[in-house]
């Protein structure tokens, strides 16, 4: 399977990503000619090697009118009041405007903010709905800027059609969207994986006063998606970047296996002691025959139950949406017979699962254990036999397979005609 795994160890932004994937690109040249081509009004978007701790890669330039935005590389000033949705491309540390949707702005650049109306999420719309691109290509990039908006909403408490978007950042955080929107497409990888989320570590200045890295906006997209901060300074992984990540990739996990045919290194313009880059792989990976994922026990030892409340405690548990829950006799201190209760089940259920158990048992604590699970994959049918259709369960991997009648139709049978479980089965087996 043409598989895309894209390697965030130094955090992600649009830019970065964008370079990372023309790398891939057969043809880079034609690509950013089609990309100026296609209506962003003012944008130039340019490619040039760069070198970082020894690595040549590709660096990625958006201009605006001929100005690149992220020329206002110092940490913590706040002579100009970005829109956190503007990606501040490649790890330059901006001073954030989450506020920047208020009506009240300093800016020492003259561009016209009068005309508000002009930079709402609204209008980002429209502008992409004209674009010379796919039809795919502007559901995707339209569908990744509705992430940073909901995101800026939430950070700023105020409605959609509230937020406005820096009118210069607007238009280069487009052509990084558009840009990686685009090769996506025309890359066609049939799976997009991606690392865990690098977000950096220490504090951004923004209009308001100081915010803790990932800044609000870009934790409230990577919700759900595993990230860390590393020693390095700085915000490695901006909103455009999340938002990018979040909208393609199918899971964020390690490397699977797989059989690399070109690599691409996305890089910005700060330099770190590490290499300050997003690579990209791309290659094939073989689909597994088998599901594998990580799953969470929860055990007890139980010693002043009755059978029939350990019975009730392993049918709430199970009713709950527990995997699995085994009770296990056991000897316990001083000889004292028990039981230990075990309940598998899925990560997000833990705290669920965990209130069960401390409600419906005599346990004062309990241990976790994680676990990695493999499980036969699983398809459901129909069978047609002399007492009407017998749902089946067929289970495949590991080079095996096995079929089985469900359990409860057969019994139904054999309750019905007064046979035995065995003679339903032998009578559908001879069929």
């Amino acid at each position: 399977m043409k598989t895309l795994y894209l390697e965030c160890g130094m955090g992600a932004a649009g830019d970065m990503l964008m370079a990372a994937l023309l790398a891939l690109h057969k043809n880079p040249e034609d690509f950013l000619k089609r990309l100026n081509a296609v209506g962003i009004q003012g944008v130039t978007v340019t490619a040039k090697p760069s070198i970082k701790c020894g690595i040549t890669g590709t660096h990625v330039s958006v201009k605006v009118n001929g100005q690149e935005e992220h020329s206002h590389d110092h940490h913590g000033h706040d002579h100009h009041e970005h829109s956190h949705a503007h990606d501040p491309h490649s790890h330059h540390d901006h001073a954030h405007g989450h506020e920047h949707h208020h009506e009240a702005h300093s800016h020492d650049h003259a561009h016209d903010h009068t005309a508000h109306q002009h930079n709402s999420f609204a209008h980002i719309e429209h502008l992409i709905g004209h674009l010379h691109i796919s039809e795919c290509a502007k559901q995707n990039a339209v569908a990744v800027y509705q992430l940073i908006a909901e995101a800026e909403s939430h950070a700023h408490g105020a409605p959609i059609s509230q937020i406005h978007f820096h009118e210069v950042g607007e238009m280069d955080a487009i052509a990084d969207i558009v840009g990686v929107c685009m090769l996506m497409e025309e890359l066609a990888p049939e799976k997009i994986l991606a690392s865990p989320v690098n977000v950096g570590n220490g504090y951004v200045r923004c209009s308001h006063g100081i915010l803790p890295v990932p800044a609000p906006a870009t934790a409230f997209i990577l919700q759900h998606i595993p990230m860390y901060s590393d020693q390095t300074k700085g915000e490695l992984c901006t909103p455009t970047g999340a938002a990018l990540l979040k909208h393609f990739a199918g899971e964020f996990c390690k490397m699977p296996m797989i059989s690399v045919d070109k690599i691409g290194y996305g890089m910005g313009t700060k330099d770190f002691d590490k290499a300050n880059c997003v690579r990209a792989f791309m290659g094939e990976t073989a689909e597994a025959d088998y599901n594998s994922d990580e799953v969470i026990e929860l055990t007890c030892n139980l010693d002043d139950m009755t059978p029939e409340a350990l019975s009730f405690a392993h049918q709430c548990l199970g009713d709950a949406g527990a995997l699995d829950v085994c009770i296990t006799p056991i000897v316990m201190k001083k000889g004292r017979a028990g039981y230990a209760l075990t309940c598998m089940c899925l990560a997000q259920d833990r705290e669920k699962m965990c209130r069960l158990i401390f409600k419906h048992t005599t346990t004062l604590g309990m241990r976790e254990y994680t676990s990695r699970r493999y499980t036969l994959k699983r398809e459901f049918g129909i069978i047609q036999t002399p007492f009407g259709d017998v749902r089946t369960k067929t289970a495949h991997g590991f080079g095996i397979k096995r079929f089985k009648p469900e359990h409860d139709d057969i019994a139904a049978i054999a309750k019905k005609h007064e046979l035995s479980i065995r003679d339903v089965l032998e009578e559908i087996n001879h069929e």
